[in-house]
């Protein structure tokens, strides 16, 4: 299960806790909604954070994919290189 996957996921349980936390709560009605949406504006902005840490991850593989198979084409182009003058030198040499 990816990291960004079990980061929602604790996130929506600390959301639905905390719902039914403000819910049953003995507060007033005001001060009751006062603190839902305190703790929801809390609990998305870490939920932000978290993808946004995510994002970041993701592309920086994403980058370093690419490097390495840049990397791999050029290994592999040297060697389709050295074949073919193999083959010319073979060729030259009949």
């Amino acid at each position: 299960m990816s990291n960004s996957k079990i980061v929602l996921g604790i996130v929506t349980a600390a959301v639905a806790g905390a719902v039914i936390g403000l819910l049953f709560a003995p507060d007033e009605g005001d001060k009751t909604i006062k603190k839902l949406k305190k703790k929801t504006n809390s609990l998305a902005a870490d939920l932000i954070d978290a993808l946004e840490k995510s994002k970041a991850k993701a592309e920086q593989t994403a980058s370093d994919l690419k490097e390495e198979g840049e990397k791999y084409k050029d290994e592999a182009a040297n060697k389709a290189a050295d074949y073919a003058d193999a083959a010319k030198e073979q060729y030259h040499n009949l």
